[in-house]
């Protein structure tokens, strides 16, 4: 298979550029998305392809509305704090709506919020809230770690008849990686297995996967193997790819950004819990980042991100 090294942003415009070719029904907006990807402006025009006042309400709101008319919007909302002025839109129209018409309608759109640690941008615009949207019925939600599922879990997003929406880890975003060629599509709610392991499951999606995979290789050199997932689809979440980690290695740490309290390790958590405590050999453990806002510090940032020492730590407290 031929692969293209490209960054993730370069990589989630492809996967919009490839389904606008597919489909004339793919259409993209956002704030600054004419300016920033005037590429795509010379390719299918102005009509498709359009810029936006800083509303973000009024441009979810206009996004359900094409969905609901045969359209399949992709949204650009910039950082994930300001999808607080669309929750009316996306939460109780795009997610609710194709319940409350019975079925009559879909809402086949994708927003994408920019989120996490890494621009040092401070508190109003670093807020990890995937999780408030999958507590959200009807909405689908993604946040992947490679470039290549940058790609691929962007075409997936487009295809889908629900909403999706589609976090973009600011510290992943300029990382070049391993992107195949051609219609690469990955599809939502399949965990992927990063690192095999058989004493401890680290599970973890967005940055903090790649801090599992050195926090592995530092335990590793003490003589502990670390499986490593990345859930990459946080709703639907692959229950049986965690199961089927966690059953063979008997141990689990959850890793992620987001503040711990009724985050997304607390689901996966329970899910082992309920479903597979009988093979447990320790507790399960959550490592995540505080419940405070993000610091407009680059260093006081990091250290706001769970780093491998500190997830090695954990796995090593819990296969002693």
């Amino acid at each position: 298979m031929t692969t293209n090294m490209i960054t993730p942003d370069q990589a989630m415009v492809d996967g919009l550029a490839e389904e606008m070719r597919r489909d004339p029904r793919v259409i993209t907006f956002g704030e600054g998305t004419a300016t920033k990807h005037y590429e795509l402006v010379e390719e299918f025009g102005r009509k498709r392809v359009r810029n936006t006042p800083l509303a973000e309400g009024i441009i979810a709101g206009t996004a359900a509305g094409a969905a609901a008319t045969g359209l399949r919007p992709v949204v650009d909302l910039l950082f994930a704090p300001f999808l607080t002025f669309a929750m009316e839109e996306l939460v109780n129209s795009a997610g609710k709506l194709r319940f409350i018409s019975g079925g009559q309608f879909s809402f086949p759109m994708v927003a994408i919020a920019r989120t996490g640690a890494g621009w040092a941008v401070g508190g109003q615009h670093n807020h990890n809230i995937e999780s408030w949207f999958v507590h959200s019925p009807g909405i689908k939600v993604v946040m992947p770690s490679t470039a290549a599922d940058f790609k691929g879990l962007m075409k997936s997003a487009i295809r889908d008849e629900n909403p999706v929406m589609f976090f973009a880890d600011i510290g992943l975003l300029h990382t070049p990686g391993e992107v195949p060629e051609g219609d690469n599509v990955v599809p939502i709610g399949k965990a992927a297995l990063r690192r095999e392991g058989s004493d401890v499951s680290l599970i973890s999606y967005g940055k903090t996967v790649g801090k599992c995979l050195e926090a592995a290789n530092l335990l590793l050199a003490e003589g502990i193997s670390a499986e490593v997932i990345d859930l990459r689809s946080l709703k639907p979440l692959d229950e049986a790819g965690v199961l089927s980690s966690v059953l063979k290695t008997g141990r689990a740490v959850v890793v992620h950004e987001a503040s711990g309290i009724c985050g997304v390790g607390a689901e996966v958590a329970a899910i082992i819990a309920e479903k597979a405590f009988s093979q447990l050999k320790a507790p399960v453990v959550r490592i995540t980042g505080p419940d405070a806002p993000p610091a407009a510090s680059y260093p006081l940032e990091q250290a706001f991100v769970p780093q491998p020492d500190r997830i090695a730590a954990a796995a090593r407290r819990i296969c002693a």
